[in-house]
């Protein structure tokens, strides 16, 4: 748990400078990673209430990383997709986050890490 805290806190300090909390910029790197999608799309994704969702796309685009618009398929919904400005954010904050991640995790060797890594894959699945 401690670790865990940690873990948190590290990731808070890395998003700091790009103004966005963790669940924000966990909406915005999924919006990237799936391209436009409805917000109960995203809400089911995050694992948050549709509302929750929708707060965290009007804070994306208020800041200009994301924007709605009708969704072709269906007029009654609505996607979400990043801007240019949200594309380079999530590009910016994933170097960020990996070379925090490289630090943190920096006093450990090869070994460990592999052997941290396959020990987290075994408790996921």
């Amino acid at each position: 748990m401690t670790a865990a805290r940690r873990l948190r806190a590290h990731t808070r300090t890395v998003l700091e400078p790009f103004g966005l909390t963790p669940s924000t910029a966990r909406a915005l790197e999924m919006v990237s990673r799936h391209g436009p999608v409805r917000v109960s799309t995203l809400a089911e994704h995050l694992r948050v209430a549709p509302r929750t969702a929708t707060e965290l796309i009007d804070d994306l685009e208020q800041r200009g990383l994301a924007a709605r618009r009708p969704d072709p398929g269906d007029r009654r919904a609505v996607l979400v997709e990043l801007t240019a400005a949200g594309e380079r954010a999530t590009g910016d904050i994933r170097a960020a986050r990996d070379a925090a991640g490289e630090r943190f995790f920096a006093v450990l060797d090869e070994a460990d890490r592999r052997d941290l890594a396959r020990i987290l894959r075994r408790l996921r699945d």
